[in-house]
């Protein structure tokens, strides 16, 4: 499939670190080529050619493997388009390695605006309870190129939409796209590019599982034969869904007309509604594959979240202070404010072209206050007195030297006992921090250096 073939591989990063050793291997003769040349050197003596700065494919290459986060309309890619040259992910470089092996790994797949990480999480947490060799790949951290060569019998990857985008005959065992709402418009050029890649989930997926409570997932589902929905209400047969506090499945099953319990809601951490229908989403995933019920209810009491989803860091004076960093979009958000009634939310950053008005319209009884910081600010600030008015709000200072700690401060003065200090920042981090943990991190010191303070003037 792939020996002998010339492969320029666009990307030192993470795409170039698990894709070249893989094709290496495979008898490709491989080209690296990166705009940063210090990453583009952490390669060196792998066996590949290394180029900086590449405008086009060097002649012969027949595949281009891009990393994700490359815009379709870079200069590099837009040229292999134009000659004819196929140009492909890492994730589509992976499915098509794992095809050629022996006993090849069974793909369940995720993707959606919000929740992916913690439902692939909850996904392995189940699959690992019914004593399968699974784990957690793609866009969590662990690359599908090392999953794929790690040996797994079963992966449960976490797909964006760039990786989606460049992938052409992935064929999941079964998909699910969570939800969907605007989000990285910048890239995509607008909310229906957005949607049409993340629909190539389902496009060869052998079981189709969508939210019926999201119009963008039901619709990205329409026209599959035998697609599996779940709500957050009574399952209609061929459904998973919530009776009261109980899980349930009416999709697989001997009888749709009886529910089998798979869990109760106090087993889903992170509480809150929109973490339900994460574990709706990967209860119906394992069952496609044939977990057995029990093991449902065990993964979910097992699952450990991740940092900086949802996570209380303390509680001061009757206030606690949770750290949501990973809401780096609006809809995100929502689903974390939505979890409290009564919170004073710290936000702000990059909006990534993404509109704020119907989250603070729909979350605007819950408020007890507001901090901005970040670029975006001001776009939150005016949507806050289109739609809430009396909220008070507090703007940290651009140039404040620890805008956290001033943010965190500000909230604290705002905040009475029993709210939340909340933060969800509905936006991207990179106008002021590494990356959403960094803040997230800067978030939780902040809130301990206010412990201490809280407990010398007690």
């Amino acid at each position: 499939m792939f020996a002998g073939r010339d492969v320029l591989v666009a990307g030192a990063g993470v795409t170039g670190t698990s894709a070249v050793p893989a094709l290496l291997e495979l008898g490709a003769r491989v080209t690296v080529t990166d705009g940063n040349a210090e990453r583009l050197a952490e390669l060196e003596g792998l066996g590949a050619e290394l180029v900086a700065g590449l405008s086009a494919p060097p002649e012969g290459t027949d595949l281009v493997v891009t990393s994700p986060g490359w815009r379709p309309t870079a200069p590099l890619l837009a040229a292999a388009a134009e000659a004819g040259i196929e140009v492909i992910g890492d994730v589509e470089l992976a499915w098509r390695l794992s095809r050629t092996r022996e006993n090849p790994p069974v793909w369940l797949a995720v993707t959606g605006t919000n929740g992916k990480t913690t439902t692939v999480g909850m996904l392995e947490s189940i699959l690992r309870a019914a004593g399968v060799n699974a784990v957690a790949c793609g866009n969590v951290g662990f690359a599908v190129l090392d999953a794929v060569s790690g040996g797994y019998d079963v992966l449960a990857v976490e797909l964006s939409s760039f990786q989606l985008h460049w992938s052409a005959t992935l064929a999941p065992h079964a998909s699910v796209v969570l939800n969907l709402a605007e989000d990285h418009l910048d890239w995509h050029g607008s909310m229906e590019a957005y949607a049409a890649d993340k629909g190539k989930i389902y496009t060869h997926a052998g079981t189709v599982v969508f939210n019926a409570d999201d119009a963008w997932s039901a619709r990205l589902a329409a026209g599959h034969e035998g697609a599996v929905g779940f709500r957050l209400d009574t399952p209609r047969p061929g459904e998973v869904g919530l009776v009261e506090d109980l899980l349930v499945d009416r999709a697989f099953v001997a009888d749709p007309r009886h529910a089998e319990e798979l869990a109760t809601v106090p087993d889903v951490r992170p509480a809150g509604p929109h973490n339900v229908a994460n574990a709706l989403a990967a209860a119906a995933l394992a069952r496609a594959y044939g977990v057995p019920v029990e093991a449902v209810a065990k993964g979910l009491r097992e699952f450990q979240p991740g940092a900086h989803r949802a996570v209380e860091v303390a509680e001061i004076d009757g206030v606690r202070y949770i750290n949501d960093s990973k809401a780096t979009n609006p809809h995100a958000a929502a689903g974390s404010l939505l979890a409290h009634p009564g919170v004073v939310w710290i936000a702000g950053g990059q909006l990534k072209g993404a509109s704020v008005d119907e989250l603070v319209a729909a979350v605007s009884g819950r408020l007890r206050g507001a901090v901005l910081l970040g670029t975006d600010a001001g776009v939150i600030a005016a949507a806050l007195a289109r739609h809430a008015p009396n909220v008070p709000v507090q703007r940290v200072a651009p140039g404040d030297d620890d805008p956290m700690s001033a943010a965190v401060e500000a909230a604290r003065v705002l905040a009475r006992p029993g709210d939340v200090v909340l933060l969800a920042p509905a936006a991207a981090s990179l106008d002021m921090f590494r990356n959403y943990a960094h803040r997230g991190d800067a978030f939780a010191d902040a809130v301990r250096q206010l412990r201490g303070g809280a407990s010398d003037r007690g």
